[in-house]
C-alpha cells in the first residue's frame, strides 16, 4: 500500500465498518498515533477491554478506485438495554480538512447502531469537539474529566440519524481537492454541509 501523506492525491474516501484485519490494525495504529502520541492521553496503547467486542469503523483514503490507507476511525459498542456508546474518534492530522471525515464517521456510527435497535447513543466527547457534535444533533449532558482531560457526556438525537442497514459497504465521498461540487457527494455529505451552513 502507498504511504502518501498528501491528501490531495486521493480521489475519494470510503466510510464503512471495518471488515478486514488490515483495516482494524491500521485503525488501532492511528489511534495510538493520536491518543498516545499527539494528545498524550495514554502511554503506549489506548486499547482496552471494550476493543474485544466493539465494532470498528474506518475512513479509507482511496487512490484510483483502490483502498489505500486508514485515515480515520471510531468504535461503537452495545452496552445492553438498547444503549450504545461511541468512542475513540480519530482522524489523521493530514486529513482533518477533507470532506468532514470525523462527521461522516459519527453519522455512520450512530446510524448503523440505530439499525441494530439502538434507543440511546452516548459518548464521552473531548471538550474541544463539543461544538462539532452539537452541530450533528447531539445534546450535551454534563462535563467530566477523564485522564486529566476535560470531556462532555453527550447524547445523540436518534431522529437525526436514519438507520443504515449496510454499514459493511458504507458509502464513498469525493475528495474536495478533486471534486468540489455537492452534486458529487453522497446524501450523508449533503446533509452535513447543509447543517454546517445553517450553524455558521
Amino acid at each position: 500500500m502507498m504511504k502518501n501523506n498528501r491528501s490531495e492525491h486521493f480521489s475519494d474516501f470510503t466510510i464503512k465498518w471495518a471488515t478486514l484485519e488490515w483495516e482494524k490494525q491500521q485503525a488501532y495504529a492511528l489511534r495510538r498515533q493520536i491518543f498516545c502520541g499527539e494528545q498524550a492521553i495514554f502511554d503506549k496503547d489506548d486499547r482496552d477491554d471494550i476493543d474485544d467486542y466493539a465494532q470498528v469503523l474506518v475512513a479509507i483514503a482511496n487512490h484510483g478506485g483502490w483502498h489505500d490507507r486508514i485515515v480515520g476511525t471510531v468504535r461503537i459498542h452495545d452496552e445492553g438495554d438498547h444503549v450504545w456508546w461511541g468512542s475513540r474518534l480519530a482522524v489523521d492530522p493530514s486529513f482533518r480538512t477533507q470532506v468532514g471525515l470525523g462527521s461522516l464517521l459519527i453519522k455512520l456510527a450512530v446510524s448503523s447502531a440505530h439499525a441494530l435497535g439502538c434507543q440511546v447513543f452516548l459518548a464521552q466527547v473531548q471538550k474541544q469537539n463539543e461544538r462539532l457534535f452539537q452541530r450533528l444533533n447531539w445534546k450535551s449532558q454534563y462535563e467530566l474529566t477523564l485522564k486529566q482531560h476535560p470531556h462532555v457526556m453527550m447524547k445523540a438525537d436518534l431522529s437525526a440519524f436514519p438507520p443504515c442497514f449496510q454499514p459493511n459497504s458504507g458509502f464513498v465521498v469525493s475528495n474536495r481537492h478533486n471534486s468540489r461540487t455537492i452534486e458529487d457527494a453522497t446524501p450523508f455529505l449533503q446533509q452535513i454541509q447543509a447543517e454546517e451552513r445553517n450553524a455558521a
